[in-house]
């Protein structure tokens, strides 16, 4: 499975600062603009060491809604060699607090839905300083390329809204693409780009996270998705749901919200199970969501809970007029589980029954659902 933790910020600066320090030196003027940049070389270096620190306190200090108040700095007449070095301490510095953070604790980041776990902080970390890395070293037209392994990896941890390299392209030059730096035939240069951060949901005695595209894979595959699963877990469901979503992702339809979620529970870590959608909401703003449990914690409510937070946050998303869910007769459990989440019972499918809820009821006499039209 490609990862993404402290081992990765360790590859990144070991290369990253490598390529720095060949022209940190005093044939390089650092007061020039980086290239694309209105800041300084030095001035960008002081950027990723200030992104570093920060990202690190985001995490040791559990912040909910806000940044840590810190302002980094590096001291007045530091030179190149020494703010290089600086990069390289701030970096210590973020993989040590990813190293020692628990899966389960988050921080505060505005993009997409207000935080992010140590991977995302790590994640984070690494793309300011490849991409500032070859902002500098575009400034000396020096070129700059980190291992496509590290890059591919980003892509589908940060970037999973991202179509994966493809027609010959380099992780690397896509990776660029992705955030506003160069071209790729036959994309338009997206004209603002943003990372995304895996989805966290809590719901009661459990919550939602949002499962990534490697995790996704591994999980087809026969792995755990990086979860420490309950006994039983993960189920046939789960995997051959996480092999779809997989796939899209690969053929490049993926759209992040819209996939699948591990439901862990709080008490101890354990994933009990997944549910999600079967991809983006119709034309007429509906999507089909899905779930399964560890036989181990079924008749608990945990579904029920998880279901009541991933629908009503997915209600509350512009075009989303309702969630429609399909069970196979006789399936009472589940229905259920529907029944207590608010879903109310529409037009059946051969052999299969249908619940709907929809985003703004509709009044006596309006139809509720695209099976009423």
């Amino acid at each position: 499975m490609l990862t993404m933790g402290a081992d990765e910020i360790d590859e990144a600066v070991a290369h990253a600062c490598g390529a720095l320090r060949a022209v940190a030196t005093a044939e390089y003027d650092w007061t020039r603009p980086a290239g694309g940049l209105e800041w300084s070389c030095l001035a960008t270096a002081e950027h990723v060491v200030s992104d570093f620190t920060a990202y690190a306190a985001q995490l040791t200090g559990r912040t909910k809604d806000s940044y840590i108040p810190l302002d980094i700095r590096l001291e007045e007449g530091t030179d190149p060699a020494a703010a290089v070095h600086a990069i390289e301490a701030s970096a210590g510095l973020l993989a040590a607090v990813v190293r020692t953070t628990p899966k389960d604790v988050r921080g505060y980041h505005p993009f997409p839905y207000g935080s992010a776990d140590a991977r995302g902080f790590a994640a984070m970390g690494i793309v300011e300083l490849l991409l500032h890395t070859y902002d500098v070293l575009s400034a000396f037209e020096v070129a700059y390329e980190p291992p496509e392994r590290l890059c591919e990896a980003l892509l589908a941890w940060q970037f999973p809204h991202v179509p994966p390299a493809r027609d010959g392209a380099s992780q690397w030059r896509t990776l660029l693409w992705a955030t506003g730096r160069g071209t790729l035939p036959g994309r338009s240069r997206p004209e603002r780009w943003r990372w995304h951060n895996q989805i966290h949901l809590p719901a009661e005695r459990v919550a939602l996270l949002e499962v990534a595209p490697p995790a996704l894979a591994d999980l087809a595959a026969g792995g755990t998705g990086g979860f420490d699963w309950i006994e039983g877990g993960p189920c046939e469901g789960t995997r051959i749901g996480a092999g779809m979503i997989a796939k899209a992702y690969a053929a490049g339809t993926h759209r992040p919200e819209w996939g699948s979620y591990a439901i862990r529970r709080t008490a101890d870590g354990l994933a009990v199970g997944a549910m999600g959608f079967h991809g983006a909401p119709d034309h007429e703003g509906w999507a089909e969501v899905g779930y399964d449990l560890a036989p181990a914690a079924r008749g608990n409510g945990y579904a029920t809970e998880a279901l009541r937070a991933l629908a009503t946050w997915a209600l509350a998303l512009p075009g989303v007029r309702g969630i429609r869910a399909v069970v196979d007769e006789g399936n009472a459990a589940s229905e259920a589980v529907l029944t207590r989440a608010g879903f109310q019972r529409d037009a059946d499918r051969e052999n299969q029954r249908t619940y709907t809820l929809s985003a703004h009821p509709a009044h006596p006499g309006e139809p509720s659902s695209p099976s009423d039209v």
